[in-house]
Protein backbone atom coordinates (compact mmCIF):
# COMPACT_ATOMS: atom_id res chain seq x y z
CA UNK A 1 0.00 0.00 0.00
CA UNK A 2 1.48 3.59 -1.11
CA UNK A 3 2.20 5.63 2.08
CA UNK A 4 -0.78 8.55 2.73
CA UNK A 5 0.03 11.67 2.34
CA UNK A 6 -2.12 12.95 6.16
CA UNK A 7 -4.95 14.42 7.80
CA UNK A 8 -8.05 14.20 6.37
CA UNK A 9 -11.43 16.80 5.59
CA UNK A 10 -14.84 15.94 6.42
CA UNK A 11 -17.77 17.10 4.98
CA UNK A 12 -19.47 19.86 6.70
CA UNK A 13 -23.49 19.70 7.32
CA UNK A 14 -23.72 22.35 4.89
CA UNK A 15 -21.78 19.85 1.95
CA UNK A 16 -18.36 22.73 2.56
CA UNK A 17 -15.12 20.52 2.66
CA UNK A 18 -13.26 21.44 6.14
CA UNK A 19 -9.79 19.69 6.72
CA UNK A 20 -8.52 17.58 9.15
CA UNK A 21 -6.69 17.46 12.74
CA UNK A 22 -4.03 14.77 14.14
CA UNK A 23 -4.97 11.34 15.30
CA UNK A 24 -6.87 10.23 17.92
CA UNK A 25 -9.50 7.53 18.02
CA UNK A 26 -9.51 3.84 19.22
CA UNK A 27 -12.30 1.75 17.81
CA UNK A 28 -14.16 -1.41 19.07
CA UNK A 29 -12.89 -3.02 15.34
CA UNK A 30 -15.51 -5.91 15.71
CA UNK A 31 -18.46 -4.26 16.28
CA UNK A 32 -17.99 -1.64 13.74
CA UNK A 33 -15.98 -3.45 10.64
CA UNK A 34 -17.37 -5.80 8.40
CA UNK A 35 -14.19 -8.23 8.94
CA UNK A 36 -11.70 -8.27 11.46
CA UNK A 37 -8.36 -5.99 11.00
CA UNK A 38 -5.02 -7.11 10.64
CA UNK A 39 -2.60 -7.69 13.03
CA UNK A 40 -0.63 -5.28 14.24
CA UNK A 41 2.51 -4.18 12.50
CA UNK A 42 5.29 -5.60 14.90
CA UNK A 43 7.47 -2.10 13.33
CA UNK A 44 4.45 0.35 13.85
CA UNK A 45 3.95 -1.03 17.68
CA UNK A 46 7.92 -1.36 18.85
CA UNK A 47 7.68 2.74 17.38
CA UNK A 48 5.27 3.56 19.36
CA UNK A 49 6.46 2.05 22.54
CA UNK A 50 9.98 4.13 21.92
CA UNK A 51 8.33 7.59 21.50
CA UNK A 52 6.02 7.17 24.49
CA UNK A 53 8.96 6.24 26.53
CA UNK A 54 10.70 9.38 24.90
CA UNK A 55 7.71 11.30 25.89
CA UNK A 56 7.70 10.47 29.65
CA UNK A 57 11.56 11.31 29.18
CA UNK A 58 10.25 14.82 28.24
CA UNK A 59 8.45 15.54 31.71
CA UNK A 60 10.61 13.46 33.84
CA UNK A 61 13.28 14.32 33.86
CA UNK A 62 13.53 16.63 30.70
CA UNK A 63 10.99 19.08 31.94
CA UNK A 64 11.72 18.94 35.85
CA UNK A 65 15.43 19.17 35.11
CA UNK A 66 14.53 22.53 32.89
CA UNK A 67 12.48 24.28 34.91
CA UNK A 68 14.39 23.37 38.03
CA UNK A 69 17.35 24.78 37.32
CA UNK A 70 15.62 27.95 35.93
CA UNK A 71 14.05 28.60 39.87
CA UNK A 72 16.48 30.03 42.38
CA UNK A 73 17.96 27.56 44.84
CA UNK A 74 15.73 27.02 47.68
CA UNK A 75 12.97 25.92 45.73
CA UNK A 76 14.63 23.47 43.52
CA UNK A 77 13.62 20.68 44.83
CA UNK A 78 9.75 21.82 44.88
CA UNK A 79 9.70 22.12 41.32
CA UNK A 80 10.99 18.63 40.51
CA UNK A 81 8.54 17.38 43.15
CA UNK A 82 5.35 19.24 41.10
CA UNK A 83 6.86 17.93 37.85
CA UNK A 84 7.09 13.96 39.21
CA UNK A 85 3.59 14.34 41.07
CA UNK A 86 2.08 15.59 38.23
CA UNK A 87 3.11 12.95 36.16
CA UNK A 88 1.94 10.10 38.37
CA UNK A 89 -1.90 11.44 39.14
CA UNK A 90 -2.18 12.17 35.35
CA UNK A 91 -1.62 8.95 34.74
CA UNK A 92 -3.98 7.21 37.00
CA UNK A 93 -6.23 9.74 36.13
CA UNK A 94 -6.03 9.25 32.80
CA UNK A 95 -6.14 5.32 32.58
CA UNK A 96 -9.17 5.74 35.21
CA UNK A 97 -11.12 8.16 33.27
CA UNK A 98 -9.37 10.36 30.56
CA UNK A 99 -8.56 8.31 27.91
CA UNK A 100 -12.17 7.30 27.58
CA UNK A 101 -13.43 11.02 27.84
CA UNK A 102 -11.23 11.67 25.09
CA UNK A 103 -11.17 8.85 22.82
CA UNK A 104 -14.35 7.47 22.97
CA UNK A 105 -17.57 8.59 20.85
CA UNK A 106 -20.63 10.88 22.71
CA UNK A 107 -20.45 13.93 21.32
CA UNK A 108 -18.24 16.34 19.71
CA UNK A 109 -17.10 18.03 22.86
CA UNK A 110 -15.96 15.41 24.93
CA UNK A 111 -16.07 11.50 25.16
CA UNK A 112 -18.06 8.86 27.27
CA UNK A 113 -17.08 6.51 29.71
CA UNK A 114 -17.50 3.34 27.94
CA UNK A 115 -13.92 2.46 28.36
CA UNK A 116 -13.45 4.11 32.24
CA UNK A 117 -11.08 2.06 33.92
CA UNK A 118 -10.18 0.59 30.38
CA UNK A 119 -13.06 -1.18 30.30
CA UNK A 120 -13.31 -3.34 27.31
CA UNK A 121 -9.52 -2.69 26.40
CA UNK A 122 -6.88 -5.96 26.27
CA UNK A 123 -4.00 -7.01 24.71
CA UNK A 124 -5.76 -8.33 21.41
CA UNK A 125 -7.82 -4.91 21.10
CA UNK A 126 -6.77 -2.27 18.26
CA UNK A 127 -6.16 1.59 17.71
CA UNK A 128 -6.23 2.92 14.23
CA UNK A 129 -3.77 4.67 12.05
CA UNK A 130 -4.22 6.97 9.61
CA UNK A 131 -3.67 4.65 7.06
CA UNK A 132 -6.73 2.08 5.78
CA UNK A 133 -6.07 -1.33 7.20
CA UNK A 134 -3.71 -0.49 9.79
CA UNK A 135 -3.70 -0.53 13.15
CA UNK A 136 -1.61 -0.87 16.48
CA UNK A 137 -2.61 -2.38 19.88
CA UNK A 138 -5.26 -0.15 21.64
CA UNK A 139 -2.73 -0.34 25.04
CA UNK A 140 0.06 1.06 22.65
CA UNK A 141 -1.87 3.99 21.75
CA UNK A 142 -3.53 4.71 25.47
CA UNK A 143 0.16 5.09 26.68
CA UNK A 144 1.27 7.02 24.09
CA UNK A 145 -1.49 8.93 24.76
CA UNK A 146 -1.08 9.27 28.20
CA UNK A 147 1.90 10.37 28.41
CA UNK A 148 0.92 13.99 26.61
CA UNK A 149 -1.61 13.98 29.26
CA UNK A 150 1.71 13.95 31.77
CA UNK A 151 3.32 16.66 29.78
CA UNK A 152 1.26 19.08 29.63
CA UNK A 153 -0.24 19.89 33.04
CA UNK A 154 3.42 19.64 34.29
CA UNK A 155 4.11 22.53 31.52
CA UNK A 156 1.92 25.23 33.73
CA UNK A 157 3.47 25.00 36.58
CA UNK A 158 6.24 27.17 35.10
CA UNK A 159 4.29 30.14 35.20
CA UNK A 160 4.01 30.54 38.63
CA UNK A 161 6.60 28.75 40.05
CA UNK A 162 7.98 29.52 43.17
CA UNK A 163 4.86 30.59 45.05
CA UNK A 164 2.25 27.49 44.36
CA UNK A 165 0.49 25.68 47.25
CA UNK A 166 1.65 21.82 46.23
CA UNK A 167 -1.68 20.72 47.31
CA UNK A 168 -3.80 23.00 45.87
CA UNK A 169 -1.72 22.14 42.52
CA UNK A 170 -2.34 18.99 42.34
CA UNK A 171 -6.13 19.38 42.97
CA UNK A 172 -6.17 21.56 40.32
CA UNK A 173 -4.06 19.64 37.89
CA UNK A 174 -7.06 16.48 38.28
CA UNK A 175 -9.63 19.29 37.72
CA UNK A 176 -8.08 20.57 35.09
CA UNK A 177 -7.39 17.45 33.30
CA UNK A 178 -11.08 16.66 33.50
CA UNK A 179 -12.88 20.00 32.60
CA UNK A 180 -10.02 21.25 30.27
CA UNK A 181 -7.57 18.90 28.80
CA UNK A 182 -9.65 15.66 28.52
CA UNK A 183 -12.59 17.72 25.95
CA UNK A 184 -9.67 19.68 24.03
CA UNK A 185 -8.10 16.30 23.31
CA UNK A 186 -11.09 14.95 22.09
CA UNK A 187 -12.36 17.99 20.41
CA UNK A 188 -9.01 17.97 18.32
CA UNK A 189 -7.89 14.52 17.65
CA UNK A 190 -10.62 12.55 17.88
CA UNK A 191 -12.10 10.59 14.80
CA UNK A 192 -13.57 7.31 13.88
CA UNK A 193 -10.26 6.25 11.78
CA UNK A 194 -9.60 6.13 8.08
CA UNK A 195 -11.55 2.24 7.95
CA UNK A 196 -14.89 3.42 9.84
CA UNK A 197 -15.37 7.04 8.74
CA UNK A 198 -17.30 6.13 5.47
CA UNK A 199 -19.77 4.61 7.19
CA UNK A 200 -19.87 6.95 10.61
CA UNK A 201 -20.25 10.09 8.81
CA UNK A 202 -20.13 12.66 11.65
CA UNK A 203 -17.97 10.58 14.34
CA UNK A 204 -15.32 13.14 15.08
CA UNK A 205 -14.19 15.91 17.82
CA UNK A 206 -15.95 19.45 17.09
CA UNK A 207 -12.52 21.43 16.14
CA UNK A 208 -11.35 17.95 14.10
CA UNK A 209 -14.59 18.19 12.07
CA UNK A 210 -14.16 21.64 11.53
CA UNK A 211 -10.47 20.93 9.67
CA UNK A 212 -7.95 21.83 12.10
CA UNK A 213 -4.24 20.77 11.73
CA UNK A 214 -2.67 19.92 14.82
CA UNK A 215 -0.51 17.15 14.46
CA UNK A 216 1.24 16.47 17.42
CA UNK A 217 -0.22 19.38 20.24
CA UNK A 218 0.17 22.79 19.59
CA UNK A 219 -3.72 23.76 20.63
CA UNK A 220 -3.69 20.44 22.82
CA UNK A 221 -1.18 20.78 24.52
CA UNK A 222 1.02 24.26 24.03
CA UNK A 223 -2.13 27.03 23.55
CA UNK A 224 -3.71 24.44 26.74
CA UNK A 225 -1.21 24.90 29.16
CA UNK A 226 0.30 28.62 28.33
CA UNK A 227 -3.05 30.04 28.61
CA UNK A 228 -3.96 28.00 31.86
CA UNK A 229 -0.30 28.97 33.03
CA UNK A 230 -0.56 32.85 31.87
CA UNK A 231 -4.17 33.09 33.89
CA UNK A 232 -2.64 31.49 36.91
CA UNK A 233 0.00 33.72 37.11
CA UNK A 234 -2.61 36.96 37.07
CA UNK A 235 -4.60 35.59 39.64
CA UNK A 236 -1.76 34.08 42.12
CA UNK A 237 -0.29 37.14 41.65
CA UNK A 238 3.91 38.55 41.57
CA UNK A 239 6.49 36.80 43.53
CA UNK A 240 7.92 38.73 46.55
CA UNK A 241 10.37 40.91 45.39
CA UNK A 242 9.70 40.65 41.95
CA UNK A 243 11.18 43.43 40.04
CA UNK A 244 12.96 44.76 43.20
CA UNK A 245 15.62 41.64 43.78
CA UNK A 246 17.66 39.66 42.25
CA UNK A 247 15.98 36.14 40.84
CA UNK A 248 18.38 34.52 38.65
CA UNK A 249 18.28 31.22 37.57
CA UNK A 250 20.24 29.27 39.87
CA UNK A 251 22.09 26.77 37.31
CA UNK A 252 22.18 26.65 34.17
CA UNK A 253 24.13 23.38 33.61
CA UNK A 254 20.67 22.12 34.41
CA UNK A 255 18.38 23.68 32.23
CA UNK A 256 20.87 23.23 29.54
CA UNK A 257 20.47 19.34 30.51
CA UNK A 258 16.69 19.56 30.78
CA UNK A 259 16.53 21.23 27.44
CA UNK A 260 18.49 19.05 25.58
CA UNK A 261 16.27 16.08 27.14
CA UNK A 262 12.88 17.98 25.89
CA UNK A 263 14.62 18.48 22.24
CA UNK A 264 15.89 14.08 21.96
CA UNK A 265 12.67 13.50 23.70
CA UNK A 266 10.48 15.72 21.01
CA UNK A 267 11.32 13.13 19.03
CA UNK A 268 8.55 10.60 19.79
CA UNK A 269 6.29 13.98 20.96
CA UNK A 270 6.04 14.87 16.86
CA UNK A 271 7.35 11.67 14.94
CA UNK A 272 5.46 9.57 17.68
CA UNK A 273 2.33 11.30 16.49
CA UNK A 274 2.48 9.68 12.98
CA UNK A 275 1.43 6.33 14.70
CA UNK A 276 3.57 4.24 12.33
CA UNK A 277 6.70 3.89 11.07
CA UNK A 278 6.91 5.22 7.68
CA UNK A 279 8.43 8.46 5.53
CA UNK A 280 6.08 10.35 7.12
CA UNK A 281 7.66 9.68 10.78
CA UNK A 282 10.74 10.70 9.62
CA UNK A 283 9.29 14.10 7.98
CA UNK A 284 8.21 15.09 11.28
CA UNK A 285 11.69 13.67 12.57
CA UNK A 286 13.36 15.99 10.20
CA UNK A 287 11.25 19.16 10.72
CA UNK A 288 11.57 18.44 14.67
CA UNK A 289 15.06 18.73 13.83
CA UNK A 290 16.04 21.53 11.65
CA UNK A 291 13.39 24.46 13.10
CA UNK A 292 14.68 23.63 16.48
CA UNK A 293 17.78 24.16 15.34
CA UNK A 294 17.11 27.44 13.64
CA UNK A 295 15.25 28.75 15.90
CA UNK A 296 18.19 28.15 18.52
CA UNK A 297 20.60 30.25 16.57
CA UNK A 298 17.67 32.98 15.70
CA UNK A 299 17.26 33.31 19.19
CA UNK A 300 21.29 33.61 19.49
CA UNK A 301 22.09 36.02 17.06
CA UNK A 302 18.88 38.36 18.37
CA UNK A 303 20.97 38.55 21.31
CA UNK A 304 23.46 38.97 19.96
CA UNK A 305 22.07 42.25 18.36
CA UNK A 306 20.23 43.52 21.29
CA UNK A 307 23.19 42.52 23.91
CA UNK A 308 25.88 41.80 21.85
CA UNK A 309 26.46 38.50 24.01
CA UNK A 310 23.96 35.66 22.66
CA UNK A 311 22.94 33.84 26.64
CA UNK A 312 23.13 30.09 27.03
CA UNK A 313 19.47 30.73 28.37
CA UNK A 314 18.13 32.22 25.53
CA UNK A 315 19.78 29.36 23.09
CA UNK A 316 17.72 27.12 25.07
CA UNK A 317 14.66 29.34 25.26
CA UNK A 318 14.93 29.51 21.11
CA UNK A 319 15.10 25.88 21.20
CA UNK A 320 12.31 25.44 23.41
CA UNK A 321 9.99 28.07 21.21
CA UNK A 322 11.21 26.25 18.05
CA UNK A 323 10.50 22.64 19.17
CA UNK A 324 6.75 23.93 19.98
CA UNK A 325 6.22 25.81 17.03
CA UNK A 326 7.03 22.73 14.81
CA UNK A 327 4.68 20.87 17.08
CA UNK A 328 1.35 21.47 15.26
CA UNK A 329 2.83 21.26 11.58
CA UNK A 330 5.41 18.78 11.96
CA UNK A 331 3.56 15.98 9.36
CA UNK A 332 2.51 18.55 6.93
CA UNK A 333 5.43 21.39 6.70
CA UNK A 334 8.50 20.67 4.33
CA UNK A 335 12.06 20.56 5.98
CA UNK A 336 13.03 24.39 4.46
CA UNK A 337 9.19 25.98 5.65
CA UNK A 338 9.99 23.67 9.20
CA UNK A 339 13.26 26.14 9.43
CA UNK A 340 11.33 29.07 8.24
CA UNK A 341 8.74 28.77 10.82
CA UNK A 342 11.83 28.35 13.79
CA UNK A 343 13.33 31.49 12.94
CA UNK A 344 9.57 33.51 12.83
CA UNK A 345 9.04 31.44 16.01
CA UNK A 346 12.23 32.99 18.36
CA UNK A 347 11.62 36.71 16.76
CA UNK A 348 7.80 36.64 18.27
CA UNK A 349 8.55 34.95 21.36
CA UNK A 350 11.65 37.22 22.43
CA UNK A 351 9.51 40.07 21.92
CA UNK A 352 6.85 38.82 24.26
CA UNK A 353 9.51 37.84 26.72
CA UNK A 354 11.26 40.29 26.62
CA UNK A 355 9.27 43.42 25.40
CA UNK A 356 5.77 42.48 26.76
CA UNK A 357 6.26 40.62 29.71
CA UNK A 358 7.78 44.24 31.07
CA UNK A 359 5.92 46.49 29.73
CA UNK A 360 3.03 44.82 31.30
CA UNK A 361 4.47 43.23 34.50
CA UNK A 362 3.43 40.29 34.88
CA UNK A 363 5.08 37.52 36.90
CA UNK A 364 5.26 34.37 34.30
CA UNK A 365 8.17 33.03 36.44
CA UNK A 366 9.83 30.62 33.67
CA UNK A 367 8.07 32.42 30.60
CA UNK A 368 5.41 29.47 30.21
CA UNK A 369 3.07 31.90 28.17
CA UNK A 370 5.92 33.77 26.26
CA UNK A 371 7.53 30.59 24.73
CA UNK A 372 4.53 27.90 24.67
CA UNK A 373 1.34 30.08 24.67
CA UNK A 374 2.72 32.39 21.88
CA UNK A 375 4.85 29.70 20.40
CA UNK A 376 1.97 27.48 20.02
CA UNK A 377 -0.41 30.62 18.61
CA UNK A 378 2.86 31.15 16.13
CA UNK A 379 2.63 27.07 14.78
CA UNK A 380 -0.99 26.45 14.89
CA UNK A 381 -1.24 29.44 12.16
CA UNK A 382 1.68 28.69 10.75
CA UNK A 383 0.66 24.88 9.82
CA UNK A 384 -2.17 26.32 7.61
CA UNK A 385 0.82 27.52 5.59
CA UNK A 386 3.21 25.29 5.81
CA UNK A 387 1.46 22.41 5.20
CA UNK A 388 -0.09 23.96 1.38
CA UNK A 389 1.27 21.55 -1.07
CA UNK A 390 2.49 24.69 -3.21
CA UNK A 391 4.53 25.65 -0.24
CA UNK A 392 6.20 21.56 -0.23
CA UNK A 393 3.81 20.71 2.68
CA UNK A 394 1.49 17.30 2.41
CA UNK A 395 -1.89 18.67 1.97
CA UNK A 396 -4.55 16.63 3.13
CA UNK A 397 -6.70 13.37 2.42
CA UNK A 398 -10.20 13.33 2.64
CA UNK A 399 -11.30 10.29 4.51
CA UNK A 400 -14.99 10.24 3.89
CA UNK A 401 -14.52 7.90 0.91
CA UNK A 402 -12.31 4.57 0.98
CA UNK A 403 -9.30 4.46 0.37
CA UNK A 404 -8.44 8.18 1.34
CA UNK A 405 -8.21 10.60 -1.56
CA UNK A 406 -6.25 13.91 -1.83
CA UNK A 407 -8.34 16.99 -1.04
CA UNK A 408 -7.84 20.54 -2.48
CA UNK A 409 -5.80 22.53 -0.28
CA UNK A 410 -7.05 26.24 -0.07
CA UNK A 411 -4.38 27.99 2.43
CA UNK A 412 -6.56 31.27 3.25
CA UNK A 413 -9.20 28.86 4.48
CA UNK A 414 -7.06 26.67 6.26
CA UNK A 415 -5.22 29.58 8.11
CA UNK A 416 -8.63 30.55 9.59
CA UNK A 417 -9.96 27.27 10.42
CA UNK A 418 -6.32 27.46 12.26
CA UNK A 419 -6.93 30.92 13.76
CA UNK A 420 -10.58 29.63 15.11
CA UNK A 421 -9.12 26.40 16.84
CA UNK A 422 -6.71 29.04 18.74
CA UNK A 423 -9.11 31.59 19.53
CA UNK A 424 -11.78 28.26 20.92
CA UNK A 425 -8.32 27.10 22.56
CA UNK A 426 -7.83 30.70 24.21
CA UNK A 427 -11.01 30.86 25.56
CA UNK A 428 -12.09 27.86 26.73
CA UNK A 429 -9.13 26.82 28.43
CA UNK A 430 -8.46 30.45 30.09
CA UNK A 431 -11.80 30.81 31.17
CA UNK A 432 -12.34 27.27 32.67
CA UNK A 433 -8.78 27.55 34.37
CA UNK A 434 -9.71 30.87 35.99
CA UNK A 435 -13.16 29.23 37.29
CA UNK A 436 -11.10 26.33 38.68
CA UNK A 437 -7.74 28.90 40.19
CA UNK A 438 -10.69 31.04 41.79
CA UNK A 439 -12.78 27.93 43.28
CA UNK A 440 -9.21 26.30 44.37
CA UNK A 441 -8.41 29.62 45.77
CA UNK A 442 -11.42 30.17 48.36
CA UNK A 443 -11.83 26.81 49.63
CA UNK A 444 -8.18 25.96 50.55
CA UNK A 445 -5.71 28.57 49.21
CA UNK A 446 -3.50 28.72 46.11
CA UNK A 447 -0.71 30.35 47.60
CA UNK A 448 1.47 29.83 50.15
CA UNK A 449 2.02 32.36 53.03
CA UNK A 450 4.75 35.16 52.85
CA UNK A 451 7.01 33.18 55.50
CA UNK A 452 6.98 29.89 53.36
CA UNK A 453 7.82 31.70 50.36
CA UNK A 454 10.71 33.37 51.57
CA UNK A 455 12.17 30.44 53.03
CA UNK A 456 11.58 28.61 50.34
CA UNK A 457 8.94 25.65 49.45
CA UNK A 458 12.25 23.20 49.29
CA UNK A 459 11.98 23.32 53.18
CA UNK A 460 8.43 24.63 53.94
CA UNK A 461 5.94 22.11 51.87
CA UNK A 462 8.68 19.08 50.96
CA UNK A 463 11.18 19.35 54.21
CA UNK A 464 14.20 18.48 52.24
CA UNK A 465 16.76 20.67 50.19
CA UNK A 466 17.95 20.36 46.87
CA UNK A 467 21.72 21.06 47.81
CA UNK A 468 23.37 19.82 51.32
CA UNK A 469 25.43 22.35 51.28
Amino acid sequence: MTLLKRIAAATTATGATAFLAMPAWAQDVAAAAPAAPPAPNKGDTSWMLISSALVLMMSVPGLALFYGGLVRTKNMLSILMQVLTIVAVASLVWVCWGYSMAFTGGSPFVGGFSKAFLKGVDATTVAATFSNGVYIPEYAYIVFQMTFACITPALIVGAFAERVKFSALIVFTVLWLTIVYFPMAHMVWYWAGPDFLPNQPGDWGYLYGKGALDFAGGTVVHINAGIAGFVGCLMIGKRIGYKKEPMPPHSLTMTMIGASLLWVGWFGFNAGSNLESNGLAALAFINTYVATAAAAMAWAVIEQIVHKKPSLLGAATGAVAGLVAITPAAGFAAPMTSVVLGIVVSVVCFFFVTTVKNKFGYDDTLDVFGVHCIGGIVGAIGTGIVAAPSLGGQGFLDYTVMPAVAGTYDMGTQVWVQTQAVLLTLVYSGGVSAILYFLIDKTMGLRVNAEVESEGLDIAEHGERAYNY
